[in-house]
């Protein structure tokens, strides 16, 4: 019998309490306007949320939904190597350090 050749994958979904989260793109830019070089970057710690994991999904005493922007603390986030691009990360909630809202309506 023939192997098949493996699907690649199409989801990832966090197991306990943890968060995937898209990490948003290096600035090139300070604030000021000043263009950094190539092999310079301001660390980024910031993201949109691409999916919850189930534990999460039904904590009432966490205010994290599917699509919101976070800012995370980057030391415990696992990298996912399941895009070219490597932006996405498996988080801790705990590392999970606030959410950005327009107004607090939203939670």
């Amino acid at each position: 019998m023939a192997k098949s050749r493996s699907q690649p994958f199409e989801y990832v979904e966090p197991l306990g309490a943890r968060v995937l989260v898209r990490k948003d793109d290096p600035k090139r830019e300070t604030k000021g306007g000043i263009a950094l070089p190539d092999q310079a970057e301001i660390p980024t710690i910031t993201g949109r949320i691409v999916t919850i994991s189930t534990q999460i999904e039904h904590d009432e005493d966490l205010p994290l939904r599917q699509y919101d922007k976070v800012l995370f603390h980057p030391k415990n986030a696992i990298p996912v190597d399941f895009e070219s691009d490597n932006q996405l990360f498996v988080v801790p909630v705990e590392d999970v350090v606030a959410v950005f809202r327009r107004d607090e309506k939203e939670k």
